[in-house]
């Protein structure tokens, strides 16, 4: 359940605290600094997550082939590749994904919608 819902986009968060953060995405407010490239972030736990670009850590590993992931979020992405678990699938035509950025891509075969543009 996500009770907690914002006003400007409609987004909805399972804790305030989440939708608190998301909220500093629509304001532009980004008060953590990266001390290393200068990049800023809205909240703390992001910039501690970019940090990790920095070290190149990588602390989750694959207990099937070894691959390392610098965020958990990674290492289950990529673990469907083992499993063969696709839980995204097209309302359309009922094709399915191991992952949500390539059912968004995919459902743009249907739309004919073209978000990017070259500029050359």
């Amino acid at each position: 359940e996500k009770p907690h819902k914002c006003d400007v986009c409609g987004a909805r968060f399972a804790r305030k605290q989440h939708l608190e953060t998301h909220k500093k995405t629509h304001t532009g407010e980004k008060r953590y600094n990266c001390d290393v490239c200068g990049a800023t972030f809205a909240d703390r736990s992001n910039l501690r997550r970019h940090k990790i670009t920095h070290t190149g850590e990588k602390p989750y590993k694959c207990d099937d082939c070894g691959a390392g992931f610098a965020r958990k979020h990674g290492l289950e992405t990529h673990r469907r590749t083992h499993t063969g678990e696709k839980p995204y699938k097209c309302d359309i035509c009922d094709a399915d994904f191991s992952q949500s950025g390539i059912l968004e891509a995919h459902k743009r075969t249907h739309t004919g919608e073209k978000p990017y543009k070259c500029d050359i």
